[in-house]
């Protein structure tokens, strides 16, 4: 446990990363903002130090999850020509699926405040889905101009199709159903063939 007035570093990615655990634990019924700071070993008012509620806190996750997939995506672009098209989609499409635990997709789905400040933040130009889509698009375009996908190739309805069908993976993602990573290697398989081989 830190010590009281002990500044913890990185307080937000432990509590996130608590909260994460406590979901895959627990589930949904067992997230309180007592069980976070449990889970992160930290002061029991500290959630509350930096997040309005717990409805804050979870949109806070989610949107911090979208962000970090969203930066590496944006890197996509830049690797243009090396390994093959497939397998540096197949990366991101991978990170993108397991960006978010489904869990934490669900429980935000179903609290009303979360929803809606999720979808506020998004539209308010939070990187999200849209900013993959385009990192994708761009990669896809730099990829057509080194001769390594056809000509006619549609960036945007590639990249569309793919952050669509892993969002629709991630969102019905749930213990008991087929590992999705095998429905996101096929669908990468048709989406592009064995184009940059």
């Amino acid at each position: 446990m830190s010590p009281r007035g002990v500044a913890i570093p990185d307080v937000r990615d432990r509590l996130f990363d608590a909260a994460e655990r406590v979901l895959a634990d627990a589930g949904p019924s067992a997230l309180t903002s007592r069980a976070i700071t449990t889970e992160a070993s930290c002061a029991k008012g500290l959630l509350h130090a930096h997040f309005s509620g717990l409805d804050e806190f979870i949109a806070a996750l989610v949107l911090d999850r979208f962000a970090r997939i969203a930066r590496q995506a944006g890197q996509l672009p830049g690797q243009a020509g090396t390994a093959t098209v497939a397998e540096n989609l197949r990366k991101v499409a991978l990170a993108l699926l397991t960006s978010v635990n489904p869990t934490v997709a669900g429980l935000a789905m179903t609290r009303p405040t979360v929803s809606l400040a999720v979808r506020q933040a998004l539209e308010a130009g939070a990187p999200g889905f849209a900013a993959i889509q385009d990192a994708i698009a761009e990669y896809l375009d730099a990829e057509r101009q080194l001769g390594r996908l056809a000509n006619d190739t549609d960036s945007h309805a590639v990249a569309l199709a793919l952050v669509g069908s892993v969002h629709h993976l991630l969102m019905t993602g749930w213990a008991g159903t087929p590992d999705p990573r095998e429905q996101v290697e096929g669908l990468v398989a048709q989406l592009v063939g064995g184009a940059g081989g």
